[in-house]
């Protein structure tokens, strides 16, 4: 057996027997104490170069002044210290427990290092094959690798739970008295050994300092070369430690080791930086640029797909790239902030650093940013997503993040620069969206002349759903980014849509013109008055974001529907006019044909109004009511016939039967019954010359009745008094009294009956 596994000490002995007997307890922790034994006893216990700060409690020797203080005094920077060439202090040698490793960090300058390990390896490996333990032994085997693994395992928790961050306080090596060559501290810094580098480059400059007084103001030539040199040096020092800050979370198996001594020097360099010889500028803030580099690589690193190959490529993009900067910051939180003090605030700076370059990058990504989707995506993931528990919101940074900004650090007016151009867009396709409607509305309907459709019995065409789904599609997208924004993009599609009711009309005029007046060409202009007063009811929905934009298209709908509904009504009036010239004549007396002309075109308005939705079935069947009763009647007016010979009980029973089958169709009509009741009663004869019309066609022109009759007008014309009557909606007022007041006739005035309410 090894030297190494003797112990004159009793409970060390092993007793092994070749039947497999008992062996006693406490075999691997005797090897585990010799191993930490001479591990005590190495010259690295010490720390290397780079030692802690130790306690007074504490034996051994004090570490080495720095020279750039008074003998005696220990280099207490503000700075902490831990393994490496800063060894963390675990515990005190006052409580007699062993030293636990976290490996040391050796120089690459000892040579006696690997091969200590190596020996002691191979001691290790000997002595487990020397035990030999036989089958018969297996309980007790068992009993200590259970033990074993049971305090390795115990071990490697104690050891998790001492992670801290680097001691602020630190204590500054041994400076050599004569610092190396330039080209052998080069070498130095090239092959990474960089604190018996930094040594050398202090005592360097110690020795540039002391040669500076001594000369004072006359610097011979060996000096300025000799700063030209520390200038060159600590250029490439710095220019090392920024490659390995740089890329420290991309490698950090190979540069976290590096960072406990890259993060002391930084700490003494800041400290000597009002001393001659060194670098300007300060080293921390080299640092924090360093870090800034890493973290722009690691963002340009995330893989970005073409527009051509990937309709998705920016949702795509900003995906990967909130679960890198969700790994990085892990492995920050979780790794490198170990390796520096507190003072570097090293978690808040990598997050500082991500929100600078992911704004930088979202900069340059704007100009390819064309599409509304790729907007939207871009301006929900800078206001939504990356606040979210998705990235710097994230559970598995907290609770570091709970103090930190979650903001991008985007550049001025990127972000309104975004949401402008998100709205442009959002008329571009609002524009491009209606002339698509258009373009289906002739390709349905108008090129191939069908007939439209129907909804809950009424015409219809879906374009107004259509146009409603797209602009409230577009208000709920823009409400998850932002409320104001929604506002913008609401009104900028009913801007656009403000232009479109004349736009459909024009197309429609173009298309269908000579379709009238056929019953098609009816029935699409009552399918576009259904489609619009229902687009306009779906706009009222949004007065209270843009009452000035739904007013604007609330008019340009309602001026489109009061179109289209006279020329309805005009087409119906040139159709019925040549049949109600003929009412209350000679023909019109002994023949229906007119009136069956008359009562067809009216049945087909009935027909055509059941297919209109209200209110405006109303508002039509009202005036083309009004109109059919005020020329119907109308004719009385015009001296066109006078009932003779007891003709006028004819003509009366005539007059009673077919306006009551016409009211009859215009009741159909969803007429209001209060309308028409108002109607009826306001059109009674108001004037004489009226009354003296309708007694002429009576026949009734002199004698003691025709006197009584115009007496008992006076009479009621005076009880009335002045109470005003609406002009507009009085039905004699608009009639033109054509008859010979001279003529007398014998026509009962009770053929005017059919006038009044209760008929």
């Amino acid at each position: 057996m090894d030297k190494s596994s003797e112990n004159p000490d009793k409970e060390d002995g092993v007793s092994l027997k070749s039947n497999g007997g008992t062996k006693e307890k406490g075999m691997l922790q005797s090897f585990r104490r010799s191993i930490r034994r001479a591990a005590e006893k190495s010259p690295l216990s010490s720390g290397g170069k780079w030692a802690k700060v130790t306690t007074g409690n504490e034996s051994g020797s004090q570490p080495p002044p720095s020279p750039s203080l008074s003998a005696g005094s220990p280099v207490t920077s503000p700075l902490k210290n831990i393994g490496g060439l800063f060894y963390k202090k675990e515990e005190d040698d006052s409580d007699g427990a062993a030293q636990k490793g976290k490996g040391l960090t050796h120089s690459k300058t000892d040579p006696n290092m690997a091969g200590f390990g190596d020996s002691l390896m191979k001691k290790g490996a000997s002595f487990r094959k020397s035990l030999k333990f036989k089958k018969s032994s297996r309980p007790e085997a068992a009993v200590l690798v259970s033990e074993g693994s049971l305090e390795e395992r115990k071990e490697e928790q104690e050891e998790e739970e001492v992670l801290e961050e680097l001691e602020e306080l630190y204590t500054l090596p041994e400076i050599p008295h004569t610092p190396l060559s330039v080209m052998q501290i080069n070498k130095l810094i090239e092959t990474e050994v960089l604190e018996e580098a930094h040594l050398n480059l202090l005592a360097m400059r110690q020795e540039f300092q002391q040669e500076r007084e001594q000369c004072g103001e006359d610097s011979p030539l060996e000096l300025a070369k000799k700063e030209k040199d520390l200038n060159l040096l600590y250029g490439n020092l710095r220019s090392k430690i920024n490659n390995i800050v740089r890329d420290s979370n991309s490698l950090p198996s190979r540069n976290k080791e590096l960072l406990v001594p890259v993060a002391r020097i930084i700490q003494e360099e800041d400290r000597r930086a009002a001393e001659p010889g060194g670098l300007q500028g300060g080293w921390l803030e080299a640092w924090r640029e360093a870090v800034g580099e890493g973290v722009q690589l690691k963002v340009q690193g995330v893989h970005l797909e073409p527009r051509e190959q990937d309709a998705s490529w920016l949702a795509v993009h900003l995906a990967r790239l909130g679960k890198s900067i969700v790994e990085d910051l892990e492995k920050v939180k979780r790794e490198l902030r170990w390796s520096y003090p507190p003072s570097f605030q090293v978690f808040s700076t990598y997050v500082r650093s991500y929100h600078r370059v992911v704004g930088q990058h979202l900069k340059k990504l704007e100009p390819q940013v064309t599409e509304l989707k790729d907007l939207y995506a871009l301006l929900d993931w800078i206001i939504n997503s990356y606040k979210s528990e998705r990235i710097m919101g994230s559970p598995s940074l907290q609770p570091d993040m709970k103090d930190e900004s979650t903001d991008l650090q985007l550049q001025d007016g990127l972000l309104k620069q975004l949401k402008d151009k998100y709205c442009c867009k959002v008329k571009e396709d609002m524009k491009s969206s209606l002339d698509r409607v258009i373009e289906l509305e002739n390709e349905d309907f108008w090129r191939d002349r069908r007939s439209p459709k129907k909804d809950e019995d009424f015409l219809n065409s879906p374009f107004h759903m259509d146009i409603w789904t797209n602009v409230e599609g577009n208000a709920k997208n823009s409400r998850r980014i932002d409320a104001q924004l929604k506002q913008e993009v609401i009104s900028s599609c009913l801007q656009v849509l403000k232009e479109f009711p004349k736009r459909l009309e024009a197309e429609f005029s173009r298309h269908c013109s000579a379709l009238r007046p056929q019953p098609l060409w009816t029935k699409y202009h009552i399918t576009y008055i259904n489609s619009f007063s229902a687009l306009q009811q779906h706009m009222d929905g949004y007065q209270d974001i843009c009452p000035r934009e739904v007013e604007g298209f609330r008019k340009e709908a309602k001026w489109l529907i009061i179109r289209l509904m006279q020329v309805l009504e005009d087409q119906y009036k040139e159709d019925v006019k040549p049949y109600l010239r003929r009412m209350m004549t000679r023909k019109w007396l002994t023949d229906d044909e007119d009136f069956k002309q008359l009562y067809r075109r009216t049945e087909l308005l009935s027909e055509h109004c059941a297919l209109m939705r209200p209110p405006h079935v109303q508002e039509l069947a009202s005036r083309l009511h009004y109109h059919v009763a005020r020329e119907y009647v109308g004719q009385l007016m015009k001296n066109n016939y006078s009932c003779k010979n007891r003709k006028h009980e004819k003509a009366a029973s005539k007059i009673r039967v077919q306006w009551g089958r016409l009211r009859n169709l215009f009741e159909d009509m969803r007429l209001s019954e209060k309308l028409s009741t108002v109607e009826e009663k306001q059109s009674l004869p108001t004037s004489r010359k009226h009354l003296v019309a309708v007694l002429y066609f009576r026949g009734l022109l002199r004698g003691r009745e025709h006197q009584l009759i115009l007496q008992r007008l006076t009479e009621l014309k005076n009880k009335l008094g002045s109470v005003g009557v609406d002009k507009n909606r009085v039905l004699f007022g608009d009639m033109q009294v054509t008859v010979n007041t001279d003529c007398f006739s014998n026509l009962p005035f009770s053929c005017l009956n059919f006038l009044r309410p209760d008929n």
